[in-house]
């Protein structure tokens, strides 16, 4: 099956609205082995929408088509595809009903402009958009078919689910690509690459996908073929590169995040953890409690930017400040133990550094950072030399 994605929307034409909706779509044609044969981005002109939905329905067998369905002036989508289509376009009763509900059900009246969003194309398979007012349409042209999606990206990923995904699989079947996840952290590049060198003697190394990002690596593995065979061959390429990177690796699913791991394992073993920071202003913190149900493991922490605080909140011994300065090892480790002792938790994690761009010198480059892991069996002390600006050296901090 070819198939073709149009993402309708002058915004994306610009420079600050990016169209992730294309890389949603892409993804669902990947694993069932449809050839996305182009992508494009219209204005919202009816003319150059209904171009591209003449020239994408010539030459594919699917065509996905995102964006315009609103209720304003310029959401012209509907209109667009009836005129390269012929089709007529007509309000239903059932769907203006269904828009109205969901206006009442906010405590609003639905203003005027919504009736268009309950036009539908001639013989169009009306699409229940549970997150939104605008319902998607499906025309269906032989083994093919035109999709009509919203926009916004949640209530797209909402008719992803449950009107484009059942009808790819009664179309093709099972799906025919599948793709696990690895996530690794605080290992550069470089160093990965080396460790999984193997890896490239004894598979495809076209199955592996590394995307790297600040502090963290994403391993992509990828395989085609039946259910069973499929998912074996993964189980061993993704069980054989875990064991070549050993425990930098923190994840198997693509949405694991290292606070999520670290959450994890804290309420498994029923332990708790506090904060002390400095030049990472509360990142650690806001990380640690972004995790539903962090209040079962986190209980607070000290943000004690100023070296007064960390004597008055800590309670550091101020010759430790005067003899080695802020940023450094024996003061972080009054900072940890100072952290864990008042809030009374099992563990404490205290940070303090230089981010920048300021504040350096030639024993203390911007970019230093001490941090200590304190705990039941002691405290743990790592000196890290992070590259970037401010706002990188801020982040790395936070994920070592």
């Amino acid at each position: 099956m070819r198939a073709a994605i149009v993402a309708v929307g002058s915004e994306l034409l610009g420079t600050e609205r990016l169209d992730t909706n294309s890389l949603l779509l892409t993804r669902v044609l990947r694993r069932f082995g449809v050839q996305l044969r182009s992508k494009s981005v219209v204005a919202d002109s009816e003319a150059d929408i209904a171009a591209e939905i003449r020239r994408g329905v010539d030459a594919n067998d699917l065509l996905l088509v995102t964006g315009g369905l609103g209720p304003t002036a310029d959401d012209v989508t509907r209109e667009a595809v009836a005129q390269a289509l012929g089709l007529d376009l007509a309000e239903s009763p059932e769907v203006l009903a269904g828009i109205e509900r969901k206006f009442r059900s906010f405590g609003m009246r639905m203003p005027a402009v919504n009736r268009k969003q309950a036009d539908v194309l001639q013989g169009a398979e009306v699409l229940e958009n549970d997150r939104g007012t605008a319902p998607g349409q499906r025309l269906d042209r032989g083994d093919g078919a035109v999709f009509l999606f919203p926009g916004v990206p949640t209530e797209l990923e909402f008719l992803i689910e449950s009107s484009l995904l059942p009808w790819m699989r009664e179309k093709l079947g099972a799906e025919a690509i599948e793709t696990w996840y690895l996530k690794v952290a605080c290992l550069p590049e470089s160093a990965l690459e080396e460790k999984i060198q193997p890896f490239y003697q004894e598979f495809d190394r076209h199955d592996l996908t590394v995307l790297a990002s600040a502090g963290e690596i994403t391993l992509r593995v990828t395989q085609r073929g039946a259910e069973s065979e499929r998912r074996e061959e993964l189980r061993k390429r993704v069980d054989r590169l875990e064991e070549l990177i050993g425990d930098a690796v923190f994840g198997r699913r693509k949405a694991a995040t290292l606070e999520g791991e670290v959450g994890r394992l804290l309420g498994v073993a029923g332990r708790t953890v506090v904060t002390a920071e400095s030049c990472t202003g509360g990142i650690v913190s806001e990380r640690l409690t972004r995790v539903p149900g962090s209040s079962g493991y986190y209980l607070g922490g000290f943000i004690t930017y100023a070296d007064r605080l960390k004597l008055e909140l800590l309670g550091v011994d101020p010759a430790l400040i005067v003899e080695n300065g802020a940023v450094s090892e024996p003061v972080v480790r009054a900072m940890a133990a100072g952290a864990r002792t008042r809030l009374g938790a099992d563990h404490s994690v205290a940070i303090s550094g230089v981010a920048g761009p300021g504040g350096g010198s030639y024993d203390k480059p911007v970019g230093t950072v001490h941090i200590v892991v304190a705990g039941p069996s002691g405290a743990d002390h790592r000196e890290l030399k992070l590259p970037g600006d401010r706002a990188r050296v801020r982040q790395l901090a936070s994920q070592w």
